[in-house]
């Protein structure tokens, strides 16, 4: 890692939007994946939460409701932008817009976290503050502005917020535009997507995104932004259980639990929604001439009956295993012993299973839409993701093309590298740099 002086060490805050709900995202995954990464450059990290612990609490009681809170996800938040109406009819906008400190002492036993939990110096909270930024936005058109004391000197939201935090430099990262490039396959709001990009762009804010792919998307829909958007891409933190773990270890584990051996499954996981292309990876499945099974790990983001029209059929014929959720550790033994990931989507902005799977040395069947390219290079399966014929030929060039295999298991382990920490860690280092830059130049903000 390159030598950063003292006078390059920031205080970068994170908002706990997603971080703190029980099942996670991707998000999730990329807020608490960015917090290490700035821990590891030597930087200060605030995170800022929303959760209903009212500011008058005590610093007992504060530690304890955080935990406690960190078991109940609050729907409303999760499905912010689909419930405006709700919003505008049920809260208040006067309230406490000072973040107050939830100290972290011990007492509290935070063991049952520690695969959710981010790497910080100070844990925040502003009660109910995702929820109520939404009202306000959608009430006054304006950003609801919040205060830290002793601000960091970038505040990063980690998806676009109608939020910014007074005395910092507010960077919003925007994944991908799918809700506008494919609006039916989300159930996003799509006007009030667009307002609040536009907002951002108003206000002269900096942009951060995770691939070339997005930033060309993004600069579709808001030209605007061509000259203050930034690409850091991603990364991931490996999960040390399964480095300290034999794989007759992990293979044991996944026989015990699913009743299948290493290789004898293909895997796919994630949200079942349109983009995932879910349906079409059923439905190549089960045509496809495999005799393996296909194990699908995923919450149901919303209900598309087509979408999903073989997937009792399969599972009442003893050919798919389908789990809602996973504890990580097990997630990642699945990856490690499956055939390959099946991951065709439609849209990605980065594709962070592609990823966790090839650093593993997991062979993956993809498509070459959105950020997926960029991250598997040329050490994947490449398919058509609107052609079942196409995706049924690469199941079954894998499926029967041992040596194939062996040669992306290999190839893949090297790519991923592209992608390691410490990479990530540079270009976050030098997109920070160039953001305070900036900002010193221009003196928007």
């Amino acid at each position: 890692m390159m030598n950063i002086q003292k006078s390059d060490l920031l205080k970068i805050g994170i908002d706990g939007l997603n971080l703190a709900l029980i099942k996670g995202t991707g998000i999730a995954t990329y807020a608490r994946t960015l917090s290490y990464a700035l821990k590891s450059l030597g930087y200060s990290v605030d995170i800022l939460y929303g959760m209903d612990i009212a500011p008058t609490t005590s610093y007992t009681l504060r530690e304890i409701m955080f935990f406690d809170n960190m078991t109940k996800d609050d729907e409303n938040i999760r499905r912010v932008p689909k419930l405006i109406k709700w919003i505008n009819n049920n809260i208040k906008l006067n309230f406490d817009k000072n973040a107050h400190e939830i100290k972290i002492t011990g007492r509290v036993d935070e063991r049952s976290f520690v695969e959710r939990l981010p790497n910080y110096d100070r844990i925040l909270n502003i009660q109910n503050l995702f929820s109520l930024a939404h009202k306000h936005f959608s009430r006054t058109g304006k950003f609801l502005e919040i205060n830290i004391p002793n601000a960091p000197d970038i505040m990063h939201w980690t998806y676009p917020l109608p939020i910014q935090l007074n005395k910092s430099i507010n960077i919003y990262t925007i994944h991908d535009v799918v809700p506008l490039r494919l609006p039916y396959t989300t159930l996003d709001n799509k006007g009030y997507y667009i307002n609040l990009v536009e907002k951002i762009c108003q206000l002269n804010h900096p942009v951060c995104t995770v691939s070339e792919a997005s930033k060309k998307d993004i600069i579709s829909f808001f030209p605007q932004l061509e000259n203050r958007i930034y690409n850091a891409f991603q990364s991931f933190i490996p999960d040390k259980n399964i480095s300290m773990k034999s794989f007759d270890q992990t293979e044991q584990e996944i026989n015990g639990i699913f009743g299948i051996n290493s290789e004898e499954y293909f895997l796919f996981y994630g949200s079942l929604e349109p983009k995932k292309n879910i349906g079409r990876i059923i439905e190549s499945f089960l045509m496809s001439a495999t005799h393996r099974k296909l194990v699908i790990v995923g919450a149901m983001s919303w209900r598309n009956d087509a979408e999903l029209r073989f997937l009792k059929y399969g599972i009442s014929q003893g050919r798919i295993i389908m789990v809602d959720y996973l504890p990580q550790s097990i997630l990642y033994a699945l990856i490690r012993h499956a055939r390959a990931l099946l991951f065709p989507s439609l849209a990605e902005g980065f594709g962070l299973p592609a990823l966790e799977a090839m650093f593993i040395g997991t062979p993956v069947l993809t498509s070459q839409e959105g950020g997926l390219p960029e991250v598997v290079g040329e050490s994947a399966i490449i398919v058509d993701p609107y052609s079942t014929q196409s995706i049924t030929f690469g199941i079954n060039k894998i499926d029967q093309d041992d040596n194939l295999y062996k040669k992306l298991s290999i190839e893949s382990k090297k790519q991923a590298q592209k992608f390691s920490m410490s990479h990530y860690e540079n270009r976050l280092f030098e997109m920070y740099k160039k953001i305070m830059h900036d900002t010193k130049v221009n003196k928007n903000y």
